[in-house]
Order: structure tokens, then C-alpha cells, then sequence
């Protein structure tokens, strides 16, 4: 099985989380995307965030949440490696480049939502459920 590696942001607002649908696709995720040439972590999930969401955000100003290993969402027989950040400054997302879909979605609700992402079930949302406590 190959892995895919990726940097993914986990935007939160009034308790909810930024998933994207990539256009000819179901599942949602958080936004990013696979790194360019000798691109860190944080730099490839600003400059992906900004692709795909116009959302300008200073790569020093994300906070780590963990690198996870899940089942690739849309790639049959991959893994997906993602180092995984979160951005605590509000934003105000646009649809484009190749995504179709963006919706805010409460991690309680979306740890059972089939449409989510392995990576967003089985890890991230977990994570942010307890975090609440």
C-alpha cells in the first residue's frame, strides 16, 4: 500500500470544522494538500489553504495537532500520512480551484458521517470531541 503525504489546517468556528469535497468526489476533508519540492509541512498547508479557500494564512501562525496515518479518502489502496495543523484566526472561505464543496461541520456529528474523510473520523475529530470535554 503507498502513502500520500499531506498538510491538512483545521479551521474551527462556533464549534464547527472547515471540511472540503474536491471536485468529482464524496468524501470531505480538512483543506490542503500534498507538498511541492523541498516545501515544509506549514508552508504547504498555507499555500494550500490559499489555493484552494483564498484564505491567507502566515505558516508560522499554525499550530501543530499531530501527523495521523488513515485510509486514503479518494485514492483506493493508499494511506494518507498528515501532518495536521490548526489555525485559530477567523476566515472567510471561497470554493475554488479544484474543490466543488466546503461545509463547517460539528466534530461530534461528523466522527459518524460517512462522507467525512477516515482521517477526519478516526483521528482529527476525536481529538477535537475530547478536547471539549
Amino acid at each position: 500500500m503507498g502513502v500520500i503525504t499531506v498538510s491538512a489546517v483545521c479551521f474551527s468556528r462556533d464549534g464547527r470544522v472547515l471540511t472540503v469535497r474536491k471536485r468529482g468526489t464524496s468524501m470531505f476533508m480538512l483543506p490542503g494538500g500534498k507538498p511541492e519540492g523541498g516545501e515544509t509541512a506549514a508552508a504547504c498547508a498555507a499555500r494550500e489553504v490559499h489555493e484552494e479557500l483564498g484564505v491567507v494564512v502566515d505558516a508560522e501562525a499554525l499550530r501543530l495537532v499531530g501527523v495521523f496515518d488513515a485510509t486514503a479518502a479518494n485514492e483506493a489502496g493508499f494511506t494518507v500520512r498528515a501532518t495536521v495543523f490548526a489555525h485559530d484566526g477567523a476566515i472567510e472561505p471561497v470554493v475554488q480551484a479544484e474543490l466543488e464543496d466546503a461545509r463547517w461541520v460539528d466534530p461530534a456529528q461528523g466522527i459518524d458521517d460517512p462522507q467525512e474523510a477516515p482521517l477526519n473520523r478516526e483521528h482529527v475529530f476525536p481529538l477535537l470531541v475530547a478536547a471539549r470535554g
